[in-house]
Order: structure tokens, then sequence, then C-alpha cells
């Protein structure tokens, strides 16, 4: 078993100028948004957020590959670059979000600080994206699980759910769409519990039950609450609530209401092919 040592090629290899530069882009995008004041919108939160944990989550990842811990890790729970390359994927994915969502909201065409928010977001994603590109490519690096198809699925149903819970508007007083956010809410928490517990490998073979077994539970639970919300959030956001004729994206709440539905739909055929590919056993996901 190797001992922990301080290693500068975790910095100077391609890999660790990559992580610094996702790191020092990040921080400058979350740096210039947060000069340039916004209301506390809802997208605006989730954008300085997502800005503060990636750059957080590749300073450990940079730490610990640093110092070597990254192999104890591996000799004693889980596969690191199965993980590493999932952060990746993940972070790829919410900063791409951050860009769409901060282009479409914030940036004017008289306001510089928005468009310049906008070209930062982007290039912190490209940075996360070619992380991601050459990890798939690397033939050396493990995919047990998150960097593979049935782990990717799970960050994807995750990565949706948190743009349903940004975009939520308008249910105040209607307890159908009070429903919905409950149906949103059951499955969300659990998606990362079943995450770890597949990267740690060694706990999963000690748990007294069948994990697999579980999951398949959990996705005809949660197939059943996004049907039911596919159904009552359209239903009681549009009825007798048709698109006004000025409508911009940015400011319309008709819009985000439709951003929810189209949200919920992808989410619910997420589901569905999770819980179909698992059952057949068939894209690397494991019959229980």
């Amino acid at each position: 078993m190797d001992k922990v040592k301080f290693t500068p090629s975790a910095l100077t290899s391609t890999r660790g100028a990559l992580h610094m530069m996702q790191v020092i882009m990040c921080v400058l995008t979350f740096i210039v948004s947060a000069i340039w004041s916004q209301p506390n919108h809802t997208y605006w939160v989730y954008c300085m957020v997502i800005w503060a944990l990636c750059p957080l989550l590749t300073l450990f990842i940079t730490v610990i590959e640093m110092l070597l811990i990254h192999k104890l890790i591996l000799y004693m729970c889980m596969d690191w670059d199965d993980f590493t390359t999932g952060m990746a994927m993940m972070s790829s994915l919410t900063t791409f979000s951050c860009a769409v969502i901060y282009g479409n909201f914030y940036a004017r065409r008289k306001l510089i600080w928005g468009w310049g928010v906008t070209i930062l977001a982007v290039i912190s994603c490209l940075f996360y994206c070619i992380e991601t590109f050459r990890d798939k490519r690397d033939a050396t690096r493990s995919a047990t699980y998150v960097a593979a198809l049935p782990g990717f699925l799970k960050i994807l149903e995750a990565f949706v759910s948190c743009i349903i819970f940004v975009s939520l508007i308008g249910y105040v007083g209607k307890p159908a769409l009070q429903w919905c956010i409950v149906a949103y809410a059951i499955p969300f928490p659990i998606i990362p519990i079943i995450i770890i517990t597949n990267i740690m490998t060694k706990l999963k073979k000690c748990l007294p039950f069948s994990i697999d077994k579980l999951v398949i539970i959990f996705l005809v639970i949660s197939v059943l609450l996004y049907a039911s919300a596919a159904i009552l959030w359209p239903l009681y956001s549009f009825r007798g609530n048709p698109k006004p004729k000025d409508c911009p994206g940015n400011s319309c709440i008709w819009s985000i209401q439709f951003i929810v539905t189209f949200m919920t739909y992808v989410n619910l055929i997420l589901f569905i092919l999770d819980l179909v590919f698992t059952c057949l056993g068939i894209c690397g996901f494991k019959r229980p």
C-alpha cells in the first residue's frame, strides 16, 4: 500500500493544468458575477452555487492526487478514476447549464457585464468538457459506475431535478402543483445515496441486503411520481393560462412554467430508460 507523499506532477501534468484552469475560470466567473450584483433570483443563485462548488470539488480532487491519497482510497474503498470522471461529467453539465441560463436571463445588448459573465461561463464549461473527453478516451481509466451509463443516467436525473427545483414558480395556493413539488422532491435525495453506495464498492459488498433490488423499487416509485407530475403540472399550470403575446423567455412566468413541464418529461423518460435497462440488464446495467 502506497504511503502519502507529495507529487508535483499532479499540477504540472496536462490534467493538473486543466484543473487549475477550471478553478481559475470558475472563480473569475463567480467574482465578476458577484460584482455585477443581481437580484436574488433562483437562477442567479443556482449559477453562483455551481461556480463555487465546482472549483472546490476540483481543488479537492487535485489535492488528493497531489498527495497520492487517491491510491489509498482506491485500495480501501472506491474506484477513484470512476469517481473523478463522473465528477468531470457532472461539472460539465452544470457549468453548461449556467452558461445557457446566464446568457438567456442576464446577457443584454447594453449590459457588457452580462455578456462578460456568459463568455467566462462558456470557457469554464469548455475546460470541464475537455477533461471529460480526455478521461473517456483514456483506456487506462476504469469506468465502473459513475463514468458508465448506469451512473451517468443517475447524474442526469439529479441534474434535471436541480433545473426543475430552481424553475418552480406559480404553485402557491394550488394543491395539485404542490403535490408535483413533493413528487419531484422524493426521488432527489435518494439518487446521491445510490451513486455513493455504488462508488464505495467495498461498502456495497458489506451491506446485508441487495442495493440493486432497492434501486428497482426506487425507480418504479420515481416513474409513478413523475408520471403524476407530468399530468398535473401542465394541466394546472396552463389551464386557463394561454401564452401571453408578449412573453420573452427570460422574464415570462409562462415560459418558466413550460421549462418545468419540459424537464418533467425529460426526467420521466430518463427514469423509464433507467428502469427498463436495469430490469433487462443491458447497456452495462446489472440485473438484480
